[in-house]
């Protein structure tokens, strides 16, 4: 694979959007799986179930992406282009 086709591959114009919380990736056994985001500010933070992050708290977490609950409601958000 050319590096020309690695950089496309790896950068999506406009995947995460700005404001909102955004899964960068899902890592680690079924069991104890863990994600990387980026919040709204823009920093990046490692969560895994039960983590609270400015939005919510996160309940799940499977290879699609993260189940976060704001406000008594459940919502996914996918990895990008996922």
């Amino acid at each position: 694979m050319s590096n020309s086709t690695v950089e496309s591959a790896a950068t999506q114009k406009g995947a995460l959007k700005k404001n909102s919380v955004s899964v960068l990736g899902v890592f680690g056994s079924p069991q104890d799986m863990r994600a990387l985001i980026r919040l709204s500010s823009g920093r990046i933070k490692e969560i895994k179930p039960g983590s609270r992050v400015s939005s919510g708290t996160v309940v799940a977490i499977d290879p699609e992406g993260i189940m976060l609950r704001q406000s008594g409601q459940t919502k996914r958000i996918a990895i990008p282009g996922g």
